[in-house]
């Protein structure tokens, strides 16, 4: 079975088996919410990930409405997934400020091909989640954005980040995106539990879109030196 095949049955079977979650959040699964998901995710990963070779891990926080909640594909939006990775779309189209930048990274870094033969991107929680207010107005929630629902999920992130490192992760060094509340988590959760022998945080995608856009490319830069850095 190859990391492509690994990958395609993990996401296949990913159900939510944490503890109750916080009044007004749902989780979102793509994988079993959206029909066409399935065969994106088949297409990508038998594309870039065909093989038995070993990756470094990245770790988000937990998928965004956008991005992955439409495609099933980390930090990959309907429009990157067609223009950079040349894969057939059919649903509702959508733009994700963290794909644009971790696409224009991508393709500094020599494009997906020579990207997705080193590197495999998750999060420690691989289900996103999803706040509705009163008015019924959806947004997207992370996983430490309430005390309650990071003890809900704690668990399942614990079980799905050991189903990840088998399915062929070098586990020296994981890349973390966030260096804020995902990178002292992170950290805390890999004292616990030992899952990697280090872990270099990385801003995020989002908080430099948002935030540092007219400093893009010394972010693009920071992140191939520390892929760099790490590959030798």
């Amino acid at each position: 079975m190859s990391f492509a095949d690994r990958v395609i049955q993990f996401n296949r079977q990913l159900t939510y088996t944490g503890g109750p979650l916080p009044k007004g959040i749902r989780i979102m699964n793509p994988f079993k919410e959206h029909d066409n998901v399935m065969g994106i995710v088949e297409a990508f990963y038998h594309k870039y990930y065909n093989d038995n070779n070993q990756r470094h891990i990245i770790l988000g926080i937990n998928p965004g409405r956008f991005g992955a909640g439409l495609t099933g594909i980390p930090f990959t939006d309907p429009k990157r997934l067609v223009s950079e990775c040349h894969i057939p779309y059919t649903g509702k189209t959508s733009h994700e400020p963290s794909s644009v930048f971790i696409y224009e990274m991508i393709n500094a870094y020599g494009g997906p091909e020579a990207f997705y033969n080193d590197f495999y991107i998750n999060s420690p929680c691989p289900l996103g989640f999803t706040s509705i207010d009163t008015k019924g107005k959806e947004t997207n929630y992370n996983y430490y954005d309430s005390k309650g629902l990071t003890e809900a999920v704690y668990p399942f992130m614990v079980e799905n980040i050991h189903k990840q490192l088998d399915l062929g992760i070098k586990t020296g060094t994981c890349f973390c995106f966030g260096t804020g509340k995902n990178e002292k988590f992170l950290k805390k959760l890999n004292d616990d539990h030992q899952f990697f022998g280090k872990i270099i945080a990385l801003e995020h995608p989002r908080f430099i879109m948002q935030y540092k856009s007219a400093s893009k490319q010394f972010y693009i830069d920071k992140y191939l030196a520390a892929f760099r850095s790490v590959l030798g």
